[in-house]
């Protein structure tokens, strides 16, 4: 096992120290173990690298805010190896980190599997969630339902030690990991760059999978060029895991193939033991915008950019979404009319893109003062509103109830009271464990 830093991953090397080098990424939730069956085979002609996510496996516990700050990890990982190219295999997360790896260092990616993945994974709204019920109830609800989520009812009924160690796997990472990971998924969205990826791609999906299913991966194949789509029948999430066979023939057959100068795409079927992954052609890709271009101007005048730069109200609505969630913010946008959208864009710039974003207080502090403010003033709407914010902010039902006593001292019992009232439902809401 690796020595780590706050700017580095652990990872597991396999396999002969000559091979060209093929990294494999694990899913959220669990450690490089979850590529154990395919390690074997490829490790007869790769180099083989696995990694952990931070406080997954045992790895020190240093949350990453994103998954470019995850893949910037593994850069300086392989920096340090004198590792320069390799091919690239992720799962879930770890495809996201292979597609960022393939957006910003092209020339160190040779080939690129994404499994179980997708350009954007589910909603902000529902990765920010998922952090505010595990901040309440700590890992185990997530833990007990993580066999749903990874495996078909039959192989889980059929497989009682994976479903297990699975559980395991979730229940042993660092909460604080965990949610920053989730934070990060809240973010990843690269559904506009997707045809900037340039190597030969290999989108692999469970045929039963509900986390990233199939139509997830289609949007990938469709916007990378030079991709094409493996669906394994009766497997769900954790494919690698479900059915290592097909797997590990998927990966060799594509990674085997990416020094070849032309890519075969259009191929129908593999004849393998069942079940048999599907390999379907790629669908021609979209055609992209072209980003407007500056005006040269004659000499002694300022060029023209056509291009919107960042301004308040754009840095507001990122602020606002953040905090907010997606669903509340497209709500208030949806309503808004020639009447009211001059003061939907005035809180936008101002209250969002100016106050939230100042560095002085971070959000958690945020959340205090505007919880105790509308406590005072009364605004029980927005109070709900803004309980939910500051779970998402990292509050804890604890603290809240701490902010909202300290206001029965010096805001009055009647509005702390009302105001608990509203908290009590709203945190009960939020802070309920997935089914």
């Amino acid at each position: 096992m690796s020595k780590t830093s706050p700017n580095t991953l652990q990872y597991r090397l396999d396999g002969p120290e000559d091979g060209p080098v093929l990294i494999l990424g694990p899913s959220l939730g669990t450690t490089w173990h979850m590529w154990d069956r395919q390690v074997p085979e490829l490790s007869r002609r790769w180099r083989i690298l696995r990694y952990d996510l931070p406080g997954h496996g045992g790895a020190p516990a240093h949350p990453a805010s994103s998954v470019s700050d995850l893949a910037d990890r593994l850069i300086a990982t392989l920096d340090q190896l004198g590792i320069d190219q390799f091919g690239y295999a992720g799962c879930a997360i770890g495809g996201a980190v292979g597609a960022d790896l393939a957006l910003r260092h092209p020339h160190r990616v040779v080939s690129l599997a994404l499994v179980s993945s997708s350009p954007r994974f589910g909603t902000a709204d529902a990765w920010r969630q998922r952090g505010v019920v595990i901040r309440t109830n700590g890992l185990d609800p997530i833990a007990r339902t993580a066999p749903e989520r990874w495996f078909t009812s039959a192989f889980a009924t059929a497989q009682p030690a994976i479903v297990e160690w699975s559980v395991q796997m979730v229940r042993t990472t660092d909460p604080g990991c965990y949610i920053a990971a989730c934070e990060a998924l809240a973010a990843f969205d690269i559904r506009s760059q997707l045809g900037h990826i340039g190597v030969p791609t290999l989108v692999l999906v469970g045929a039963d999978d509900q986390v990233t299913p199939p139509a997830d991966a289609r949007v990938l194949v469709a916007g990378i060029p030079d991709a094409r789509l493996a669906l394994v029948p009766g497997t769900s999430h954790l494919t690698p895991v479900e059915q290592p066979a097909a797997v590990t023939d998927l990966l060799v057959r594509h990674f085997a193939s990416s020094g070849q100068s032309a890519h075969t795409t259009g191929m129908t079927a593999i004849t393998a033991a069942a079940p048999k992954p599907v390999l379907a052609p790629a669908p021609p890709p979209p055609t992209a915008p072209v980003a407007p271009i500056a005006e040269i101007a004659p000499a002694g005048q300022p060029a023209q950019v056509p291009a919107e730069q960042p301004d308040s109200r754009a840095r507001g609505m990122k602020v606002r979404r953040e905090v907010l969630g997606d669903a509340h913010v497209d709500a208030a946008e949806s309503e808004a009319d020639e009447f009211s959208s001059d003061f939907h864009d005035f809180v936008t710039r101002y209250a969002w893109g100016e106050v939230w974003t100042r560095p002085a207080l971070d959000r958690h502090a945020r959340s205090v003062v505007a919880l105790t403010a509308l406590t005072a003033g009364g605004h029980l709407d927005e109070l709900a509103q803004h309980t939910r914010a500051a779970l998402r902010n990292g509050l804890t039902p604890a603290e809240i109830k701490e902010v909202l006593l300290q206001t029965a001292v010096y805001c009055g019992a009647p509005a702390a009271g009302a105001a608990f009232a509203v908290a009590q439902r709203v945190v009960q809401e939020e802070t309920r464990p997935e089914a």
